[in-house]
């Protein structure tokens, strides 16, 4: 299911004095008609952090990182549209087969689209909706980005769950003879057991330890696969901060990564599209749960994160 009262999120204050160079996101949304746009897709769901025995409280995710994207001054050269939140109810699967199909129509529609979560379990969603936007037949190959503490390739043999999303990718370009590109930056040794280990190895997984993450190592690492991929597929898990940051996710980190290193790190994959020649259209930022931020610090964070991605792809500064 599709929802959302999209005018009780996007409000905020109004600087007239200053025209058209004074505005601000929830005066932007859904108004403006140009060739490059931005799309916002919600996905309301902690089915999978249940799963992966997390704290419940990411389905409320999206529309706290929305009232944190208002007030936010405005400054791509883009629209920006809001396409509302899918719902899950029972079924984690079904959920994530709704989000899969929206995330492919609003490819079709849009020069961009960025997740809103909602637990890691949107990934699996976000990969299958490119997939299905490219078409059965593609031979286009796709990298994935990931900023994260966790590997996330736990067996989903006995239940799919947030932890999960990328070994069902794995399996995923395994049965259909592709190439499995995945980078995950910002991985605590601390809490990822020798079995995610090893799996990471038998698939080729480029990594970085949360204490080795600065941006040489991270363009070092990430170069050879860019240069591989045709379609690129972004996402920043908020637990990849240290929980003085970012309280309000469902595992938060001893350690973490810092904010500078991941701004520029997009900042650069946004930036090196024409030199490795991939296309980067699709991102997500996951495990924002509101229930445990502290002074909105999180959504915050999020929502600076969404402004720099946007900021990448449109800039007119």
């Amino acid at each position: 299911m599709v929802k959302l009262n999209k005018s009780y999120h996007w409000q905020g204050r109004e600087d007239t004095e200053d025209g058209q160079n004074g505005l601000r996101w929830h005066q932007i949304i859904d108004t403006r008609q140009q060739i490059n746009s931005c799309a916002l897709l919600g996905f309301e769901c902690d089915l999978g952090v249940a799963a992966n025995k997390g704290r419940i409280g990411a389905d409320q995710g999206p529309n706290v990182i929305r009232n944190a994207l208002a007030n936010l001054a405005w400054h791509a050269d883009c629209d920006l549209f809001d396409a509302g939140n899918i719902v899950a109810a029972t079924s984690l699967s079904d959920s994530q087969h709704q989000y899969t199909q929206q995330i492919a129509k609003n490819l079709d529609e849009h020069s961009f689209v960025i997740g809103l979560g909602g637990g890691h379990e949107i990934a699996w969603g976000s990969y299958q909706g490119l997939v299905l936007h490219l078409r059965s037949g593609s031979n286009k190959k796709i990298g994935i980005v990931n900023f994260d503490a966790h590997f996330d390739l736990r067996n989903p043999a006995q239940k799919t769950s947030s932890g999960t999303p990328f070994r069902q990718i794995a399996e995923f370009c395994k049965t259909n003879s592709q190439p499995f590109h995945y980078a995950c930056l910002g991985v605590a040794e601390s809490s990822n057991t020798t079995a995610l280990f090893n799996y990471a190895k038998q698939t080729n997984t480029r990594y970085l330890l949360d204490i080795d993450c600065n941006t040489n190592a991270a363009k070092q690492l990430l170069e050879p696969m860019l240069k591989q991929v045709d379609e690129l597929y972004v996402t920043v898990c908020l637990d990849a901060f240290a929980a003085n940051v970012a309280p309000g996710v469902s595992a938060p980190s001893a350690l973490g990564i810092s904010v500078e290193f991941v701004i520029q790190m997009l900042r650069w994959i946004a930036q090196s599209q024409a030199a490795f020649h991939y296309n980067w259209r699709l991102a997500d930022i996951a495990e924002m749960n509101p229930n445990y931020d502290i002074d909105n610090r999180t959504a915050k964070l999020a929502a600076r994160l969404i402004y720099e991605v946007v900021g990448g792809k449109f800039s007119k500064l």
